[in-house]
């Protein structure tokens, strides 16, 4: 038997932690390669992670509940032996042309506790060499907002980057820190987990980094024959403004600047749940019909409402819906989160007065809201973005 120790892999969102959400197995289990072994909660889902190696479970290193970071001990395990003497890890070749302890969960994951090692080393000698440190924008000002120096940041995001939480880690937020004072009594059960960190990191990086402007107006929808389906109709017409707009489904890079306009448009969209909000993706909106994207949109928001949605399902996308309108309000100022340049919030259905040809009318409208990056989207744009998606809506059918 020769022992060994599995550590948390990076789950393929380049986030630096994740949760336990329970075991599926005890010290002194006898495993396989595959076997379920534990679930966590990362910021943005709940992944299921087989195990690495077949063997016996010497020890577990952290409970339900408890947070750990990317690369740290998980598992320590008595590798069971062939005949031949060999160790039966997880080393046959996956699809995608790597081994399967890269493939079994979502996205990149270190085949071994090496690949950790190198890159600290890497780190540390890119620190000691007086190297610039990698990190956005929006990470610097928050590290000179800070007082931190990011050469003294542990860099745990995907590629040796210094992280939000990196900086917040090293300025020791929770005492008092920027001169803003802490609250007192706080707990461990205070702290924000899963889906509201992940919104507290993403709505800071928003305001530090995006230069956001909001423009509203209504779609008069009278015309509409029938119950329409109003989420299909919207979706249908952010593709009509994208046409008329491509400039507003793009990702924006302010290093260079650059702004990459995208040929697809996929979809995020803000979903409520008791957890917080979590915002999958709607694949390439424009190719699909209104049937597909209501039973597209129904699988997802299932998923994700009982956290079976997977980290795939909720990157790379280019814009944004938040239909707030079902729950309660008229207009929004719905905030962009980089490194996209656009997102479109929608109210709730109002019977508004209008001026008729001979005679004032009641008419059932949409409240709209446009928020858009003015770094890189101007005025202009974002108005034809939202006359266009007025346009179609305001179409019968």
């Amino acid at each position: 038997m020769r022992a060994t120790t599995f550590n948390l892999p990076d789950l393929g969102e380049g986030l630096p932690e994740a949760e336990i959400v329970s075991w599926h197995v005890r010290e002194g289990d006898t495993l396989l390669v595959d076997q379920p072994l534990l679930s966590v909660e990362t910021a943005k889902a709940v992944v299921e992670v087989p195990s690495p190696y077949a063997g016996k479970v010497v020890r577990l290193h952290a409970e339900p509940g408890d947070t750990v970071q990317t690369g740290r001990p998980l598992v320590d395990f008595e590798l069971a032996t062939s005949d031949s003497g060999q160790q039966p890890v997880a080393s046959s070749q996956s699809p995608g042309g790597g081994s399967a302890a890269e493939g079994m969960v979502v996205g990149h994951m270190a085949a071994s506790d090496k690949e950790f090692v190198d890159n600290a080393i890497i780190r540390r000698a890119q620190r000691s060499t007086g190297r610039r440190v990698r990190a956005a924008p929006a990470v610097r000002m928050l590290a000179k907002r800070l007082n931190v120096d990011l050469n003294t940041c542990r860099a745990t995001g995907r590629h040796g980057l210094v992280s939000v939480d990196d900086v917040l880690a090293r300025a020791n937020v929770g005492g008092t820190a920027g001169g803003s004072p802490a609250v007192a009594g706080l707990t461990d059960a205070d702290r924000l987990r899963g889906p509201r960190k992940a919104m507290s990191a993403s709505m800071s990086l928003s305001r530090d980094q995006v230069a956001m402007c909001t423009i509203f107006d209504d779609a008069d929808i009278e015309a509409w024959h029938g119950r329409a389906d109003i989420t299909a109709r919207v979706i249908r017409a952010i593709v009509a403004g994208v046409r008329a707009e491509p400039g507003l489904n793009a990702l924006f890079d302010p290093t260079g600047p650059a702004r990459r306009i995208m040929d697809q448009v996929h979809l995020a969209i803000a979903v409520d749940t008791g957890e917080g909000l979590i915002v999958p993706v709607l694949r390439d909106v424009g190719s699909q019909s209104p049937e597909q994207l209501r039973s597209a949109l129904n699988e997802l928001k299932e998923r994700t409402r009982n956290r079976t949605v997977t980290p795939e399902q909720m990157r790379d996308y280019t814009f944004t819906l938040s239909n707030f309108g079902t729950l309660a309000g008229r207009y929004a100022t719905p905030l962009v989160v980089p490194p996209t340049v656009a997102i479109l919030g929608s109210g709730r259905l109002q019977r508004d007065v209008v001026a008729g040809r001979t005679a004032p009318e009641i008419h059932t409208r949409l409240p709209l809201s446009l928020t858009f990056d003015h770094r890189c989207i101007t005025g202009g744009e974002a108005c034809r973005f939202l006359g266009a998606v007025i346009a179609d809506l305001a179409q019968q059918t």
